[in-house]
């Protein structure tokens, strides 16, 4: 049977059900390279690019721990979905990178998926998938719209509260994990890509330690599309990096609710748009009376140090509820 390679890093989080739905559907084993570790971020860190952002060099560990363990890689280009914003320059020149930055790779099925292009951009760059891999039109058209309805589940559980490691479990699991909330405890938002917020490794499991606090945690992925774009920011400018005007609109909304007690934005070191984000959704949201606190991330990120400054953002947010409550 035919081996199909997803690093399990960057749009793993994001569509990972859709690409594992699809392939499977044409008789193509699917193979992850499971989950970050120490070992596969030095790899990563001694391949890329010195200059690459972490989330970078972590995928290029992902990839190479898929050596000799496929035929192919999957890794698309993808560079417009919306028609209005694009993704970061790393994804659209990523296949590259690996191609050539890296001895002994498989080869790289590397489709470009540009909506701005034409209506049926995504039907057409699944198409031309299938037509690498042998596919007659009749088997790539059931198979994409199978691989639709598993995204949209995952979506609809992303929606319900489920993080996307918890949703991607529940759907090809087929267990019935429930989303944790707690009415009386306090709640945060975490924002940033998503690629960040649900990499247990590189963020130092930030999520489960806000648990372990007793904090509710809801995510920029818990946000439908739809909400999002309704959200009004008052900048002069829109940002034009897809994640970025993601995370910004996030914030924004989460900023605005009365339930959200703490903001934390997660950023990576080395990643340009980001850098750029975090003075932007304090430019957007100088009215709000949430806290909040910008967590960099990079490879040399130690355990006890982000432990500490959540615990202490925790506690402020604690004190300055109490006070709320007492006055």
């Amino acid at each position: 049977m035919l081996r199909i390679g997803i690093p399990s890093a960057l749009f793993y989080y994001v569509y990972y059900p859709m690409w594992k739905t699809f392939f499977e559907e044409l008789g193509v084993q699917v193979v992850t390279s499971g989950k970050t570790t120490r070992q596969l971020l030095d790899y990563g860190v001694r391949e890329a690019l010195a200059d690459a952002c972490v989330p970078v060099k972590v995928f290029f560990g992902h990839a190479m721990a898929l050596i000799d363990q496929v035929d192919y890689l999957f890794i698309p280009r993808i560079v417009c979905l919306n028609k209005k914003t694009v993704y970061c320059p790393k994804f659209l020149g990523l296949p590259d990178m690996i191609r050539y930055g890296v001895a002994n790779m498989p080869p790289i099925i590397d489709v470009r998926i540009d909506a701005r292009d034409r209506k049926d951009k995504l039907y057409a760059a699944y198409y031309k998938v299938g037509k690498i891999l042998g596919k007659t039109p009749r088997q790539i058209t059931g198979a994409l719209l199978k691989a639709k309805t598993s995204q949209y589940k995952f979506q609809k559980l992303l929606r319900s509260g489920l993080q996307p490691i918890e949703a991607i479990d529940n759907i090809l699991t087929d267990t019935k994990k429930k989303p944790l909330d707690n009415k009386e405890q306090l709640r945060f938002a975490v924002v940033g890509y998503p690629y960040i917020i649900n990499d247990q490794y590189i963020n130092i499991d930030i999520i489960n330690k806000l648990r372990k606090m007793n904090i509710n945690v809801v995510t920029s992925d818990n946000i439908s599309l739809f909400t999002l774009k309704l959200q009004r920011l008052g900048l002069a400018k829109r940002l034009f990096w897809t994640f970025s005007e993601h995370t910004l609109r996030a914030t924004s909304y989460f900023a605005g609710r009365k339930d959200i007690d703490g903001i934390i934005h997660l950023s990576a070191f080395g990643c340009g748009p980001d850098s750029i984000v975090d003075r932007f959704i304090q430019l957007n949201n100088q009215s709000s009376t949430v806290p909040f606190m910008n967590l960099v991330i990079d490879e040399q990120s130690g355990e006890a140090g982000v432990a500490t400054r959540l615990e202490a953002f925790v506690d402020m947010v604690k004190r300055k509820k109490g006070a709320y409550h007492n006055a």
